[in-house]
């Protein structure tokens, strides 16, 4: 199997994990505080964002684990948990980069332009089921 293929299919396997995980968290958050706000969706994007936040630390300050094991970890296990947690960790490098600019614009804009994709989708499935 070569070193791509590899790859792919850990992140094929951790993102199986992270979203089994990130339905437990919500069927959890569901049983224990109710299903009048997401508090699942909230719960998953904070310990995700932390997770990421301490995974990239490890690697940057440690470098054990080799692109693999990252890949496996960031982009399979957290990717199928959240993908809030790599939109975090784009935000906090560009600002630790002294981006700023560019970190405002990637968070408003992100979030501004998800929001408005969420409603357009909504209104076309709408116009087009009625």
């Amino acid at each position: 199997m070569s070193h791509r293929s590899l790859g792919f299919l850990l992140i094929f396997i951790g993102g199986g994990l992270g979203s089994m995980l990130r339905h437990a968290v919500n069927l959890s958050s569901a049983a224990l505080f109710g299903v009048n706000f997401p508090y699942g969706t909230m719960i998953v994007n904070i310990t995700g964002s932390f997770t990421m936040g301490v995974i990239a630390g490890w690697f940057a300050l440690r470098g054990q684990g080799g692109q693999m094991m990252s890949l496996f970890l960031t982009t399979g296990i957290l990717g199928g948990f959240t993908t809030f947690s790599a939109f975090s960790l784009d935000a906090a490098l560009l600002w630790e980069r002294n981006q700023t600019g560019g970190a405002i614009l990637y968070v408003l804009g992100s979030f501004v332009a998800a929001i408005i994709g969420v409603f357009v989708g909504l209104a076309a499935m709408r116009s087009l089921l009625a």
